[in-house]
């Protein structure tokens, strides 16, 4: 399943993603997206759970947590959410 992080930290990196959502379930990728022109993170990304039982309970408990200072907001991905 794949799973949409907003409101990151734009310090937080995709080694603090992965190692925040791997409790629950091997991540097959994770990405942050970041402006073409300036690099800087764009303070969204996505997480890929394979198994849809851990990436449920990935989006129960970690929707709401705090990372770098930043209140995540954790949701399955829709077919409308854009990696640009």
């Amino acid at each position: 399943m794949r799973l949409l992080v907003r409101n990151m930290s734009r310090n937080t990196t995709e080694t603090d993603l992965r190692d925040l959502f791997e409790p629950f379930g091997s991540v097959q990728s994770c990405v942050i997206v970041h402006d073409a022109e300036t690099g800087q993170s764009k303070g969204f990304g996505f997480v890929e759970i394979p198994k849809v039982g851990a990436a449920k309970a990935a989006i129960r408990q970690l929707n709401g947590h705090e990372l770098d200072g930043a209140t995540l907001r954790v949701k399955r991905a829709t077919s409308g959410s854009s990696s640009t």
